[in-house]
């Protein structure tokens, strides 16, 4: 049997519980970029199920990968990397360097995160905090 050959991620979407809220963090503590917004209304069922209004969601530009939004999560549910499914989404950042600079940005946005880490067996450094939903996230870059 052939194997089925991949070229990348083309996107990955996140259900949350607060769009707006999401969309901020997304937006300006990250700093990526809208690329599609749904027309429709997020509270009306029928958008929350329609692919061809995004589900009431939000699609950001991250550096040719597309990564969505979609608002479909109850209000006070939260991410659980320990349940089948997601653990973590990890960003790729240019240097180290970069990864201070964004300590730094976390920092004044008030995001809770860790100290950067270096993984020398991987050859790469870390950076991990959570989104509004308590989503694991991490940014990453070559040592």
């Amino acid at each position: 049997m052939a194997l089925i050959h991949t070229t990348g991620i083309h996107h990955v979407r996140l259900t949350v519980t607060d769009l707006a809220r999401s969309r901020q963090f997304y937006s300006d503590v990250l700093g990526f970029q809208v690329a599609a917004e749904s027309p429709g209304d997020v509270d009306d069922p029928a958008v929350r199920s329609d692919p061809d209004q995004l589900y009431g969601g939000v699609v950001f530009a991250a550096n040719g990968v597309l990564f969505g939004l979609r608002p479909v999560a109850k209000a006070g549910d939260r991410f659980d990397s320990e349940r089948v499914g997601l653990d973590h989404v990890s960003f790729t950042v240019a240097s180290r360097d970069e990864l201070t600079q964004a300590m730094d940005r976390l920092d004044r946005h008030g995001v809770e995160h860790g100290e950067i880490k270096d993984l020398a067996a991987f050859g790469i450094a870390i950076l991990s905090f959570h989104d509004p939903d308590g989503v694991n996230l991490e940014l990453t870059a070559s040592l």
